[in-house]
């Protein structure tokens, strides 16, 4: 009786001891395969250093169906890990619009959402012969000392399944809610810089959305490629859309920017399409002076046009309906749908959705010693390359294509280059060059990104309200592309690589059921739920009757 009493004591006094223990270490334990409850060391980085307070307001919440139920779930689950390492400073609360009662305050609230880019989902399901409607917002809404940004957590590739769109968006969680709280809290002396390089003639009215963007998380800078000496100062260079040729003492420049360490990212064309007819234009060989530069890195710009069977498509009148003209939205081959982004899981294009292109050429790679190429964007299977000078027009949208003849297979169209780059003008500056001082043939490692296509970087413009529409938002059919992400997500990486762009690496494995073996063994595992656990019970019951007898049969 004695030991059994200090037995019993014991316990007590360690349970009190681990309880106390417990109130000054703390630890997780993350067992699952993907680690998918480890928040990436730049995220808990950013975490731990927060300067004030953190709120979130998850409006993904109530009825949902299972598939969005694991996402609000993720969702949360991510926001706890948050408080793990932020502690206070990180709070959240859930709010289902559907709950609210009064309609005009539930209008104003959905009005609101809507303006933070929160757009609504409407799920529409049949109970008892009955057909329901809801409209659900995946999306929170992030504040900070009195600013706010919505946040959309609804993301992946549309041409996916619904089930591997959600998986996707569960990966994509944390980037999300990480970049809202970077946006928000990052003070001026963090802040990256970005040079803005203007080649070209293009309005600036047709970048105002993606330098708005851009100047979210970095200090923007125009470069004045006039002003004698090299580009410093800053962490990347963005070059969009160039139409007017380099000099030599700018290609110079942009070769020691790089060399020296400084990422760089290039938009450029390989022809100039002027404006299109229904009777046709030219499209013309397009020679800023990079090949040779570009080159030396690694890849070839070729001047060629890509057609491409997977295609957005463009308004055309085909005739007239009575007395008015017919306008139908026609498939344009020369507008490709880039959503083939290769094998590599690079966090630029993981889970990303389809990038409009617009009169793209293609990109080969070169040998180049030291320099790691990555392809990031490339056609579908189905295109056709045609050599300039070409006639572009839009009277060929009206034939119908043939598909044998788009056998010119996936392109590549967009390529990532890191390593040590190697200076084009090695072995061509003499001692008493004035481009001596400072010179370097081989420096720091860097990244370059090069795109063949530099509309993929230009917004178009409401003329009417003098506004320009979103990069990527295609205003004839109202579709969103994924462009200004992608250009986005690639600063971020040729900055930081291990930043918390690193987040998009996350990889949640979908483990379905074998459906045709639910359906064939339903009756059996029905059974085995109903008398398996009666069975059980029986068996404990038995052990432990035996159990006794054989203690007091002593």
């Amino acid at each position: 009786m004695k030991s059994a009493s200090l037995r019993t004591l014991g316990i007590i006094a360690a349970l009190v001891a681990i309880n106390i223990l417990s109130a000054f270490v703390f630890f997780r334990l993350d067992l699952t395969q993907e680690k998918r409850y480890t928040l990436s060391e730049a995220t808990q980085n950013l975490l731990a250093d927060l300067p004030d307070d953190v709120h979130v307001d998850v409006y993904l919440t109530g009825d949902l169906p299972p598939a969005f139920k694991r996402l609000e779930n993720a969702t949360r689950e991510t926001l706890d890990e948050f408080q793990a390492v932020a502690g206070r400073k990180i709070t959240y609360r859930t709010i289902d619009p559907d709950r609210i009662t009064n309609v005009d305050e539930k209008n104003k609230l959905i009005d609101k959402l809507q303006q933070k880019g929160l757009l609504p989902t409407n799920l529409v399901a049949s109970e008892g012969g009955k057909r329901t409607e809801k409209l659900v917002f995946p999306g929170v809404v992030v504040s900070y000392k009195g600013k706010d940004t919505g946040v959309l957590l609804l993301k992946g590739n549309k041409a996916a399944s619904k089930e591997e769109q959600l998986n996707q968006s569960y990966e994509g969680v944390e980037f999300q809610l990480a970049s809202a709280i970077r946006k928000l809290t990052q003070t001026k002396e963090n802040r990256r810089r970005v040079g803005l390089l203007m080649h070209t003639q293009v309005p600036p009215s047709r970048f105002a959305d993606l330098l708005a963007s851009v100047q979210e998380n970095y200090d923007l800078f125009f470069i004045d490629m006039t002003k004698p000496g090299p580009i410093t100062g800053l962490d990347a260079v963005l070059v969009m859309k160039p139409d007017q040729p380099f000099s030599e003492d700018d290609i110079f420049k942009l070769d020691q920017f790089v060399v020296n360490g400084g990422r760089a990212l290039f938009f450029v064309d390989g022809q100039r399409i002027d404006s299109v007819s229904n009777e046709g234009t030219y499209a013309q060989p397009l020679n800023l002076g990079l090949d040779d530069l570009f080159f030396r890195w690694g890849v070839r710009i070729n001047r060629d046009v890509v057609k491409d069977l997977y295609c957005a498509p463009i308004p055309l009148n085909v005739g007239n309906l009575g007395d008015k003209p017919n306008i139908q939205p026609i498939p344009w081959r020369f507008f490709p749908i880039l959503n083939n982004f290769g094998t590599s899981g690079n966090p630029i294009v993981r889970n990303l959705d389809g990038i409009l292109g617009r009169f793209v050429s293609t990109l080969d790679t070169v040998r180049s010693t030291g320099i790691q190429k990555t392809p990031l964007l490339l056609t579908s299977a189905y295109t056709k390359i045609v050599q300039v000078p070409a006639l572009i027009s839009y009277n060929e949208a009206r034939q119908q294509p043939d598909p044998k003849t788009y056998n010119d297979g996936s392109r590549m169209v967009g390529c990532l280059l890191e390593g040590t780059f190697k200076s084009l003008f090695a072995n061509r500056i003499l001692p008493n060059d004035p481009r001596a001082s400072g010179f370097r043939t081989e420096g720091e490692p860097s990244r370059v990104l090069v795109c063949s296509d530099g509309d993929l970087v230009l917004n178009d413009v409401d003329f009417k309200r003098g506004v320009p529409y979103p990069l990527g938002y295609d205003r004839f059919t109202g579709t969103m592309y994924a462009n200004k992400d992608f250009v986005l997500n690639a600063i971020d990486y040729l900055v930081d690589p291990n930043g918390v762009i690193a987040a998009r690496a996350r990889t949640v494995t979908l483990r379905p059921l074998d459906k045709i073996r639910i359906n064939e063994n339903r009756t059996g595992w029905q059974i085995l739920n109903l008398i398996g656990p009666l069975v059980l019970i029986g068996l404990i019951g038995v052990v432990w009757q035996l159990a006794r007898r054989r203690k007091f049969a002593r």
